[in-house]
């Protein structure tokens, strides 16, 4: 969020997320020694705990009491679904803890990566929340396992063209795509959309027998700064099946370590080397040339510019759920400007997620797909 933090696990399993700066000299304490409940400086010895209270210093006496007085910037962590989170925010006004449906199953069930990309936060959930994109920037000739996408015998790219029905809910909003599928069949797809920066989506069967399965991926995309953000991809099974090998390289994805490199999270294919586009690719393999999903994604959305220009967009029908979405962060800045809480930072999202139908053309989607959606409590996480 554009400071400069240093995180750390003290030798109790402790999480501090502290100013980066030792108010000393001002010199980083990422040079830091992690030592015995603490992170101490190595320049002066200053030693903070995860709170932030220096607690010795090793140029000062015994005697002092110097250190008692100095106390650093810290944040409040808690770690869940493998991922710490920080709370940022005034104390008094702090949220319950955020416990998507991923972070509330087995490890095995789960599995979570990050990925930098370079643009503002804003215009990547924009791309993730528009699902008109999905059979044309990803659609692919032929099916090819080594360069994944929509096929041409995939629901996306035989339902051609959706139409969208978008409805607020208390965190955000829940939107569908409909692709008819002949004369008597449609294909629905359903997103969740929770405030601020998380987007919650279905899989993409390969046939009709998968279209019932208890899995969904997802992303967060979480400011760096304002040109830079971390999209983090998460995936799980709400089932009874752990997720295979195959699922957490996501290879189809492009976020895995074939294809991000796991000390700086950034894509191998990137715009200093136009993502790898590949000219003869894209005439004879797939739409893009640029093999990877969300690699494809991340290059249209790098393109748009660090911070898009919105006063050149010409938005049509198609583009509902992204509107629907800016509707809902400036109605959620006006609230907190109001001092209310903004929607998000509640419990409500607990139980929510996406799935896929193949339905009937007189069918209702939200008989099909709601309760699916917002299950019973009961019913959240099958089997646990």
């Amino acid at each position: 969020m554009g400071e400069a933090l240093v995180a750390f696990r003290d030798s109790e399993g402790r999480i501090g997320l502290l100013d980066e700066f030792c108010a000393h000299r001002g010199t980083s304490l990422w040079l830091g020694r992690n030592e015995q409940g603490g992170l101490r400086c190595i320049w002066h010895g200053w030693k903070y705990d995860v709170t932030g209270q220096c607690v010795h210093q090793l140029n000062e006496t015994d005697e002092t009491t110097f250190a008692g007085k100095i106390r650093i910037k810290s944040y409040p962590t808690c770690e869940l679904g493998g991922v710490i989170w920080a709370y940022m925010g005034p104390p008094e006004k702090a949220p319950p803890a955020p416990r998507f449906g991923w972070t509330q199953v087995p490890e095995s069930h789960r599995h979570v990566s990050k990925v930098m990309q370079g643009c503002n936060w804003l215009q990547g959930l924009e791309g993730g929340l528009d699902q008109s994109h999905v059979g044309i920037l990803h659609r692919s000739f032929r099916n090819n396992p080594n360069n994944p996408g929509s096929g041409p015998d995939s629901f996306n790219a035989r339902g051609g063209s959706p139409t969208f029905d978008v409805e607020p809910t208390e965190f955000g909003a829940r939107y569908v795509a409909i692709r008819p599928l002949g004369d008597h069949r449609r294909y629905v797809r359903s997103y969740n959309f929770v405030m601020p920066f998380t987007q919650i989506r279905p899989f993409s069967p390969r046939s009709e027998a998968e279209a019932g399965k208890k899995f969904n991926p997802g992303h967060m995309w979480v400011p760096i700064d304002d040109e830079n953000c971390f999209v983090w991809n998460w995936m799980y099974s709400w089932g009874e099946e752990p997720l295979t090998e195959d699922d957490r390289s996501e290879r189809s994805l492009s976020n895995g370590p074939d294809d991000v490199d796991q000390k700086t999270f950034r894509s191998f294919r990137n715009k200093e080397n136009n993502w790898l586009i590949d000219r003869a690719m894209q005439r004879k393999e797939n739409f893009s040339g640029i093999v990877g999903v969300n690699t494809q994604d991340r290059a249209v959305q790098e393109l748009q510019g660090r911070i898009a220009d919105r006063t050149k967009e010409h938005l049509g029908p198609a583009d509902r759920a992204i509107i629907a979405a800016r509707q809902a962060l400036l109605q959620a800045v006006r609230e907190v400007q109001a001092g209310n809480a903004p929607p998000g930072a509640d419990t409500s999202y607990y139980r929510a997620r996406s799935t896929v139908k193949i339905i009937s053309a007189e069918a209702s989607w939200r008989a099909a797909v709601l309760e699916d959606m917002q299950p019973p409590e009961e019913h959240r996480i099958s089997g646990r």
